[in-house]
């Protein structure tokens, strides 16, 4: 009974043998009390959880997952959860994005070990929802994912509070002398109340809307606050419908076509998305085997308009956005633009799903033809200080500062950064460009989100909120400013980031899409010649094979050696 071929779902190749690994398969899962008839053919869901008190964004996934179980259990399915890598953006050192690339290889190898059929994905934190789909990805089951939700809006001193955007706010008042301390801390309870990742449109609220738009959840993921019973109900529908997708064969592959990916792009423009999304989309991408080209953000959705009227772009936040109507509304207005046959996780195409999607407030979510800002999706930009490519947010930039020459205050790493930042003799002033370097995926390692520098002092006292700054780092999605991101190549990888000295005239036009240093050819190779490679950061662990292995931020800093998918193959009996 080891040909595994003789069994209709994939489960049974454990479950379903009348041999001895069969009764070993068998006997061990009913140590819980799991009755004899659970292994009779039904289909076996993994309940992929990322929950840890470490990620406080996914504390509420126990609670979550029994409602997925249920949904299971009443379509007649056999839930088995199982925990994999967390990923906490707020608590870990030095920065999540570091773990990602390794919590999607937890995802990947612990669902093709095991005996699922299909997976159901819990995930919250910026970059467990990545992970987790590129992991899935690359086994390419029948999957559904289940995004943790927003928290509750935050309320201080009679007026709304974001998440991370009111943070950077607030402790550039208290630098420039405009906020006290006592203020400051009075706010740190008043910001999180509840259970649930950032309510602002930031990289969770986004990476959530990615994942509805990609159509890998049911309608309504993206926005339903956390701790709403609303959440519940759509994890217990997910369950449900997990088990007819087994059913259909309702592959990831299926789901996640280039159609698909283009729509994301799309509705990212639609609602302000975080620049993270562009890493982890082009990784997703990668992983399902899609060809999806840095360039075609730009050439897909920069023109199109920003809808909504979300922190840090906007007003609002997400707890207001699902009052509004949430991501349907959002696809309904973007219909002269969206590709209408791209399918999702229920079966139905997400245009069906959106056609007909209510707009309750139209301060919250624009019409197209009447958006909040224009022309408002992520540009991408080239020259010779990024041969291969960087990324800004225009929706979250000055604009009077998207065509700007300054003179290069320049900031080796992070380390630097935060030692001189504050100096009171700092050579600075408003129209100057602050240039970060080694914050890229190798330099870092793990690409921080450092790229908005806070801004000097002196610069904050004179009442000035925004400079142009550039780096090779990446920023929260909770952040704005006119920041250039995703400077690639990278300095640690010998980009010519890594030659920019104080003084260079450094240029941004973000219009003709160019950042260039006015420095010659011939002074760059001089300095390039001179120029000696940072010492690796590590030599031996995951650090390590990270450093050795990642791809650059054009290419979605996934390692070179998981790029593609292995499928769901059957692990060779280990008895």
């Amino acid at each position: 009974m080891s040909d595994t071929k003789k069994f209709t779902r994939r489960s049974q190749a454990w479950f379903g043998r009348q041999d001895r690994d069969g009764f070993i398969y068998r006997s061990w899962v009913k140590n819980r009390g799991i009755p004899h008839d659970q292994f009779d053919g039904r289909p076996v869901i993994g309940i992929c959880n990322t929950y840890s008190e470490l990620t406080p964004c996914n504390s509420h996934f126990r609670a979550l997952a029994e409602q997925v179980k249920i949904g299971i259990w009443e379509a007649g399915g056999f839930p088995l959860e199982f925990p994999v890598m967390s990923l906490g953006e707020t608590l870990m050192r030095p920065t999540a994005m570091l773990f990602r690339n390794l919590a999607s290889m937890d995802v990947e190898e612990s669902i093709r070990a095991n005996p699922l059929d299909g997976v159901v994905l819990l995930m919250g934190c910026d970059k467990t929802t990545p992970a987790l789909l590129m992991g899935a990805s690359s086994v390419d089951l029948p999957t559904i994912g289940i995004s943790g939700g927003p928290m509750l809006s935050g309320k201080y001193r009679g007026g709304e509070l974001g998440s991370g955007t009111g943070v950077w706010q607030m402790s550039e008042e208290v630098r420039g002398g405009h906020m006290s301390q006592e203020e400051f801390f009075e706010a740190e309870s008043c910001m999180h109340r509840s259970h649930g990742h950032c309510m602002t449109m930031g990289t969770a609220s986004t990476m959530a809307s990615m994942v509805e738009a990609l159509g890998m959840s049911l309608p309504g993921n993206a926005a339903i606050p956390a701790v709403d019973a609303r959440r519940n109900v759509l994890a217990r529908n997910s369950g449900r419908r997990i088990v007819e997708m087994v059913k259909e064969d309702l592959i990831m592959s299926k789901i996640l076509t280039k159609a698909a990916f283009e729509n994301a792009i799309r509705v990212n423009a639609g609602i302000g998305g975080s620049t993270n999304a562009v890493i982890h989309l082009l990784a997703i991408a990668g992983r399902i085997g899609v060809d999806l080209k840095l360039e075609e953000w730009d050439k897909i959705g920069q023109q199109l308009p920003c809808l909504v009227n979300l922190q840090p772009s906007g007003k609002y936040l997400m707890e207001d956005f699902y009052y509004a109507g949430g991501l349907p509304s959002v696809i309904r207005e973007l219909e002269s633009v969206i590709d209408k046959s791209a399918l999702s996780a229920n079966g139905q195409t997400l245009w069906d799903n959106c056609k007909d999607a209510p707009n309750w407030n139209r301060d919250v979510i624009h019409a197209f033809d009447t958006p909040f800002k224009a022309a408002a999706g992520i540009a991408i930009l080239h020259g010779n200080l990024c041969p291969d490519g960087a990324v800004i947010k225009p929706s979250a930039a000055t604009p009077a500062l998207l065509k700007h020459t300054g003179r290069a205050v320049v900031f080796e790493n992070s380390d630097d950064l935060h030692k001189r930042i504050d100096d009171e003799n700092l050579d600075v002033d408003e129209n100057c460009v602050l240039v970060l370097k080694n914050c890229g995926p190798k330099g870092y390692p793990g690409m921080g989100e450092a790229g908005n520098m806070p801004l000097p002092p002196k610069v904050l006292r004179k009442g000035i909120t925004d400079m142009v700054r550039v780096s090779d780092a990446r920023m929260s999605g909770t952040a704005y400013g006119t920041v250039v991101l995703h400077v690639t190549p990278e300095a640690a990888a010998g980009g010519p980031l890594a030659l920019v000295q104080d003084g260079d005239l450094v240029e941004l036009d973000v219009e003709a899409r160019k950042l260039h240093l006015h420095v010659s050819d011939e002074e760059l190779a001089r300095r390039r010649a001179a120029w000696q490679a940072p010492k690796a950061p590590a030599d031996r662990g995951w650090v390590k094979l990270y450093v050795d292995h990642v791809q650059q931020a054009n290419l979605g800093a996934d390692l070179d050696f998981l790029v593609g998918k292995s499928g769901s193959g059957i692990p060779k009996d280990n008895h």
